[in-house]
């Protein structure tokens, strides 16, 4: 019995793809948990239909991210916070807060989640941050975690950077954030 996916089955095949299964399978499992749908000669036609228009819109859209990746690559993102006298932070500087930044100066919306931070920042420094902003486009946004009032000078760099960003070079143009508290 043929039917078309509606979603990735492990062994099976992927979304979108037209398959040969056995009758049992396809009657007690795929069908009524709506994981695929009998290959009529209409459903296959409009599966067709569906997948050049699907490319069609990621073309667009690739080139969307590519235009909205080049604006980020130029982007200074500056965070003031309350921070200690050891240049550790009264709390951090976490994914949303970097995607609430970009929205708020850049009007380019990001998910949290395509943020590579493995860790929230916690010390002030010069960081480069990870963004994915569609399927293999990605780029490095320019993040500087300063003290509320002060400035961020050479011997304020973190020592190792760590695993969620690292130390890049004191860039011309910034872009103010505001204060924020914490809590």
């Amino acid at each position: 019995m043929q039917v078309i996916l509606l979603s990735d089955i492990d062994k099976t095949g992927l979304k979108g793809e037209v398959v040969e299964v056995s009758r049992g399978f396809a009657r007690n499992f795929l069908l009524p948990r709506r994981l695929a749908e009998l290959a009529t000669p209409g459903a296959i036609a409009a599966g067709k239909r569906r997948e050049a228009q699907r490319a069609q819109f990621e073309a667009r859209t690739v080139e969307q991210a590519t235009d909205a990746a080049s604006v980020l690559g130029r982007t200074v993102l500056r965070f003031e916070v309350k921070a200690g006298p050891s240049g550790a932070l009264f709390g951090s500087v976490t994914a949303t807060d970097v995607a609430d930044e970009i929205w708020r100066t850049r009007k380019i919306r990001v998910d949290r989640r395509k943020i590579d931070l493995e860790e929230p920042i916690k010390r002030i420094g010069r960081y480069m941050v990870e963004v994915e902003v569609f399927d293999d486009v990605r780029v490095k946004v320019k993040t500087l975690v300063a003290a509320q009032g002060g400035t961020l000078s050479d011997d304020e760099l973190p020592e190792g950077g760590g695993p969620a960003a690292s130390v890049v070079e004191a860039p011309e143009a910034v872009v103010e954030a505001p204060e924020e508290s914490a809590e």
